[in-house]
């Protein structure tokens, strides 16, 4: 890795003028000759009078961003007769991170009921073929060695001109056999021998996962980069950070003159911080590119900035809770296909989890047949995609660690699924990371937890999320209690909500009150997770509970409580519950009248409180609240 730091200005100016001198490299690209390349498949020569070359449609298939997920596209299927030899040509676009986000071979009958085999690029591949074999047992797997570079291949894959061969021998087997010319000029093959197929009813189809393919003419040129942008930048970085540690999270999203994108690693970047990285205060970051899409010397290279804080430490995490919109996503039914409904996107800051809750619902089918979260950009360029089931995909997906509680039952988990209450905690970590928690309380009364940590290629001043549905529906929570206020005291409650050591959590609702008497509104209720409790303090300048004894209860000088009472019918209210991490914990209310005036109410050191179990929810007495 090359780094430029604490260079004079003067250096780096020359060094660009440089790089915009340095001449384009490879304009002599391969080229593919069906008969040359069948030959060396190990095959012998075959006739091209046998060969149907056809091109299927769509020609394009997949996102040109490489955002396409799992099993959402296909092309039309095409019949393969007994006999004959058919012949595709593509260029595969991979994301260059992972083996499987590339091209997949779909073999199948008519009715599209049963799959005789579904095989990757990579050496791998599923079905059960004619004769109902498991696995992948009916089928022999083959490619150039046995020591392939994977790291190197799947890079390659970025950009891979590929022949495809597909023979049905009108025996009830077929075979399959690729030519995979990567972007590093270096050729690749894969095999796929005696699949067990119906010779009469074989139709195969195309699909592709965090790829695109282009079908036909696969003569291309290189192309230059004509924009960067930069990702996994920390906002904040600690004083005597090592440069090295600081830059190996940063990453850039490239785009060339095509169109298409690529992801740079750290290690083909060039770097410059300024001012210098030994004093406090705000940074720029400068990025240098100069390459082209197949890794040539490009004409001009391309610059991105982005700035960041030099701090002494890094600022505290913070908590909100947020209600998305629409409250009901997915017909009640659960009958919404997957990505068929989303929610609008949140925008969630640097140092800051955003707090969900829901009812789901489910069709019970499948284990993915329940909420999916995606993180993505203010443009819906993915960084992730999470399910409840400990699955998820994307460039930012494979450096996470999924995780969930120990010997989960799978058929005890969707059936308590249909109805369970969940608290979702999404967490921008502000270094180029994000982390997605889930509790699920299901039917039965069991709690289910799903996390999925360290999730990369984050930009954390672009990063939002937000739920999607496949075969179920979700409520949102908004309310407590009756509308009309007739809810009696501890009438209804809203789900607990964690809040972890040295953080804060702030929830905003409206209040609204039957103004009958001053305890007329809403509560907040400290506790553990299985609802021990350590304080309730309301709204009026009062409490109880074992660590309320502790606390000092203070409220804005001279309150007028006849005022105060109609005051709070409608309220816009402020609360900010606090976990010092040391025992106690503060409560800090601002309510915003209807008669204009600012209420504040405190309650701080409330004590005997386990700052590792940790957490409130609200209730209500006489009163409603709108979350929002």
């Amino acid at each position: 890795m090359k780094y430029l730091n604490k260079l004079a200005s003067v250096f780096f100016i020359a060094m660009l003028g440089m790089l915009t001198m340095t001449s384009c490299e490879g304009g002599d690209l391969y080229d593919i000759g069906s008969p040359e390349w069948l030959s060396e498949m190990g095959g012998g020569e075959e006739d091209d009078s046998n060969i149907i070359t056809v091109v299927p449609n769509p020609t394009t298939l997949g996102n040109t961003d490489n955002t396409t997920p799992w099993w959402t596209v296909f092309t039309d299927d095409i019949k393969a007769e007994p006999g004959k030899t058919y012949q595709v040509q593509f260029l595969n676009y991979g994301s260059g991170t992972s083996n499987w986000l590339n091209y997949l071979l779909v073999l199948r009958n008519e009715a599209k009921d049963f799959e005789y085999a579904v095989l990757r690029a990579d050496n791998w591949g599923w079905g059960t073929g004619y004769t109902g074999e498991e696995s992948d047992a009916h089928f022999i797997k083959k490619m150039e060695s046995e020591n392939r570079d994977w790291g190197a291949w799947a890079k390659a894959m970025s950009l891979a001109k590929c022949t495809l061969t597909l023979y049905n021998y009108g025996d009830g087997t077929a075979d399959v056999k690729v030519i995979m010319l990567g972007s590093d000029n270096q050729t690749y093959t894969q095999e796929y021998n005696n699949i067990s197929v119906d010779k009469d009813n074989l139709y195969f189809s195309f699909t592709c996962e965090g790829s695109h393919l282009e079908f036909g003419n696969i003569d291309i040129e290189d192309s230059e980069p004509t924009a960067m942008t930069l990702n996994g930048v920390p906002s904040e970085v600690v004083l005597g950070t090592e440069l090295n540690e600081f830059l190996a999270t940063v990453t850039a999203t490239v785009t060339f003159a095509e169109g298409v994108t690529k992801e740079i690693p750290a290690s083909e970047l060039q770097f410059e911080i300024i001012p210098d990285f030994t004093e406090l205060g705000q940074k720029t970051l400068v990025v240098v590119y100069n390459k082209t899409y197949m890794g040539n010397n490009c004409s001009k290279p391309v610059i991105a900035s982005k700035t960041f804080s030099l701090v002494k430490e890094l600022s505290a995490f913070t908590q909100t809770y947020v209600v998305p919109t629409p409250i009901l996503l997915g017909a009640e039914d659960n009958s919404t296909p997957f990505w068929g409904a989303h929610t609008e996107n949140i925008k969630i800051a640097p140092k800051e989890t955003k707090v969900a809750t829901f009812t789901n619902y489910s069709s019970c089918a499948d284990n993915w047949n329940n909420f999916c979260i995606v993180l993505c950009k203010e443009n819906n360029a993915e960084y992730a995609v999470v399910r409840a089931d400990n699955y998820g995909w994307g460039d930012g997906y494979g450096a996470c660690t999924p995780t969930m509680e120990a010997g989960r039952d799978w058929d005890a988990w969707r059936s308590a699924m249909d109805g369970a209450k969940v608290t979702t905690y999404v967490t921008n970590n502000g270094d180029g990371t994000a982390n997605v928690k889930a509790v699920m309380v299901g039917n039965n009364g069991a709690t289910y937890t799903q996390e999925y940590k360290g999730i990369n290629t984050v930009d954390p001043d672009n990063f939002y999320f937000r739920f999607t549905v496949d075969g179920c529906h979700l409520v949102f929570d908004k309310e407590v209690g009756a509308s009309d206020c007739s809810t009696p005291f501890w009438g209804a409650h809203s789900p607990n909500i964690q809040v972890i050591g040295h953080q804060v959590c702030t929830v905003n609702f409206t209040n609204y009150s039957s103004c009958v008497s001053n305890w007329n509104n809403f509560c907040i209720v400290l506790c553990k997770a299985d609802n021990t409790e350590y304080a309730v303090v309301r709204a009026d300048n009062y409490g109880w509970g074992d660590g309320y004894g502790a606390c000092t209860a203070t409220m804005e000088e001279g309150r007028n409580w006849d005022a105060w009472r109609p005051a709070m019918n409608g309220a816009k209210v402020s609360a900010q519950i606090v976990n010092n991490g040391d025992g106690t914990a503060d409560i800090k209310v601002v309510m915003h009248g209807t008669d204009g005036n600012d209420y504040t109410q405190d309650y701080i050191g409330i004590n005997t409180v386990d700052p590792d179990n940790f957490y409130f929810n609200f209730t209500v007495d006489g009163s409603y609240l709108v979350f929002e």
